[in-house]
């Protein structure tokens, strides 16, 4: 119930805050946050297959890839949801290496990554849509993919993407998790 302007608020009332101590008490330092309670995340999150890379406002790189579903080119054989699936969760691990949410860059990236931006080279054709069949429906599907993909060429800019597509498209084809140093061009 609202209170009338002229009346006044008791002292024990008011907000809590500096002006409103007493003459000579002081708010008390701020104690250090342990993440101790059963809910908490772990100082270190679990890493391994198919732990996923959490990182802020992630679902948000879905959005992103449904925008630019419109220019991937897919052969016959393939979904489209498929392809827009495997794409954000490419695009969303990419976002967590920075620590940030998805942009249009990661999409991009991603895009590029998997083929879907122009013609496909023939190899890429042939095992893209066995391995990403199901990836709008099945968890295991998308983390494959992008357990596939190391961080550290995640971190790359598109730029520097080209010279290292063929080896890590065909990680991608087989599955496998191999780390990428950028700074190796026979990479």
């Amino acid at each position: 119930m609202p209170t009338d302007p002229y009346v006044s608020t008791p002292r024990e009332e008011l907000p809590r805050q500096q002006q409103n101590f007493a003459t000579g008490v002081h708010m008390p330092a701020a104690r250090g946050w342990r993440a101790d309670r059963p809910g908490d995340s772990p100082a270190r999150r679990p890493t391994g297959a198919l732990v996923g890379s959490p990182g802020p406002s992630n679902g948000f790189a879905l959005t992103l890839a449904n925008r630019a579903r419109d220019r991937f080119r897919l052969d016959p054989s393939e979904h489209a949801e498929d392809a827009v699936a495997a794409v954000a969760e490419l695009a969303m691990k990419r976002a967590a290496t920075f620590g940030r949410a998805p942009t249009t860059l990661d999409v991009d990236f991603a895009v590029e990554l998997l083929g879907y931006a122009g013609p496909a080279p023939d190899e890429v054709r042939t095992w893209r849509p066995g391995v990403v069949r199901g990836a709008s429906h099945e968890y295991i599907v998308r983390r494959a993919i992008a357990d596939a993909v190391s961080p550290s060429l995640l971190r790359l800019s598109i730029t520097e993407l080209p010279e290292h597509l063929a080896r890590v498209r065909g990680q991608i084809a087989r599955g496998e998790a191999a780390e990428i140093s950028p700074a190796d061009p026979s990479a």
